[in-house]
């Protein structure tokens, strides 16, 4: 909380509901994020036919971006605590546009890796910006309801979004070709920024538009209460020496499942347009729909996700094992589904995209658990702890695309989905090891 002097309010004043405009907001940033980051599996079939490129290739430029979004993590999102999600997460969208603009005028390798580089940097520190959204702008008895519906719910749609949209009918019925649609991209990601530099504030009680009835209510403190003074911010030192030992071990537990999550979701974000267009020669037009059927299991699942994590919280009052049963729950059946999958609809690829579309519903319900985990644990200092987290995670995002472009490559898919399958086993059960209850600071006395 960054509010400073507050004014008092009756009781029967109503609260304004400038939260849902930022919701919206949240919601839209987190949808183009996704229409963006899709986009490149969708010109990688176009690449390795222009340029000559295969499996490998590709994913050697993939690595590039995600080399990037790896490195910046951890400083941006420590600059979100420290200077506020308006400015940093504003000059972000600015920086992944431009990204996305010097890719649309890629006529090499090289730039192109550039592109996807500075593309990486400025999506690094997004989702650790917009977990920070949620914990300022929602009360905490909705908020992995919340969480679910912009971070997985938006991002699952703005990827369905890219391969229907972008794929299927830009760029296959209106045959738009990669560069115009790239610099189309561009262009709406720097309108998204100048839209939310003017709507957004860090706090409900620094905003305009927001009453002291709203704040008070996102921050659960009743009428006739004393507002909390917030808490001063730490430094470097005090957020390490803060920690203990068991929540570092904690912490490390919630990596291990972040990397194996993030590698087995590298599959849907990278890999299946091409998968398509190689193995059952699918053209972009029907490819994107395909493609799309997965992201949209996710994007309902997440939303299954952050409303079994309320309701069971609400009902057992049972923090712990409410969102390790959920997260488990929702890895393991997808682990399940893709065997069944890989074993049974392999050869048939539009049953073989339907039951993706179940597998990635089960695994994306247990995503949203794992960003109302990082905000349990993470306190005042959530979005570096998010930073750290997806850091970390992003070690996968470095990996996969290498290590499925040389199995794809040298091997086959069938191999490509079946460490799918077997990541997914490991990540379900790594929650059992998992505590949100366990802060990552100690709160200090008071």
């Amino acid at each position: 909380m960054s509010q400073t002097a507050v004014t008092m309010s009756s009781p029967d004043v109503r609260p304004t509901r400038f939260h849902w405009v930022v919701f919206a907001v949240a919601c839209s940033a987190s949808w183009m994020l996704y229409l963006h980051r899709y986009t490149f599996a969708l010109i990688k079939p176009i690449l390795a036919r222009e340029w000559g490129l295969n499996e490998e290739q590709l994913g050697w430029i993939d690595s590039a971006e995600s080399s990037c979004y790896l490195l910046f993590q951890v400083p941006l999102g420590a600059l979100v605590d420290g200077v506020g999600v308006r400015l940093v997460l504003t000059l972000l969208m600015v920086c992944w546009s431009a990204g996305m603009g010097v890719c649309a005028a890629a006529t090499s390798v090289p730039l192109m890796a550039f592109g996807r580089a500075l593309f990486g940097a400025g999506q690094s520190a997004v989702y650790a910006a917009l977990n920070r959204v949620s914990r300022n702008w929602f009360p905490a008895s909705v908020r992995s309801s919340m969480q679910g519906l912009v971070a997985v719910f938006s991002g699952r749609i703005g990827g369905l979004s890219s391969y229907v949209v972008v794929g299927s009918l830009m760029m296959g019925v209106l045959n738009w070709g990669w560069q115009p649609t790239l610099a189309a991209l561009a262009a709406s990601g720097l309108l998204l920024a100048i839209g939310f530099a003017a709507l957004f504030r860090n706090s409900p009680w620094q905003h305009p538009r927001v009453n002291t009835a709203e704040a008070r209510m996102i921050d659960g403190v009743l009428p006739g209460e004393a507002v909390p003074a917030a808490p001063p911010r730490m430094t470097r030192r005090e957020v390490l020496r803060g920690a203990s030992r068991r929540s570092l071990l904690n912490l490390f537990a919630l990596n291990v499942q972040s990397i194996l999550s993030t590698l087995a979701d590298n599959i849907y974000s990278s890999w299946i347009p091409l998968f398509l267009a190689t193995v059952h020669g699918f053209k972009l037009e029907k490819g994107g729909l395909y493609s799309a059927l997965p992201l949209l299991g996710g994007a309902i699942g997440g939303v299954v996700g952050g409303w079994l994590n309320d309701g069971l919280i609400a009902r057992t009052g049972n923090r712990r094992w409410s969102r390790t049963s959920v997260a488990l729950a929702g890895k393991g059946m997808a682990a399940v589904l893709l065997l069944a999958a890989i074993v049974f609809t392999y050869d048939s690829p539009r049953a073989f995209c339907f039951m993706l579309f179940a597998v990635k519903f089960f695994s994306d319900w247990s995503l949203t658990t794992s960003w109302s985990t990082v905000t349990d644990i993470g306190g005042r200092t959530t979005a570096t702890v998010f930073a750290f987290n997806n850091t970390v995670a992003s070690i996968a995002s470095v990996i996969a695309p290498l290590l499925f472009g040389y199995v794809a490559a040298h091997y086959d898919w069938k191999a490509v989905f079946t460490i799918t399958w077997i990541v997914y086993g490991l990540c379900a059960l790594s929650w059992l090891a998992i505590d949100c209850t366990i802060p990552v600071l100690r709160e200090k006395p008071e």
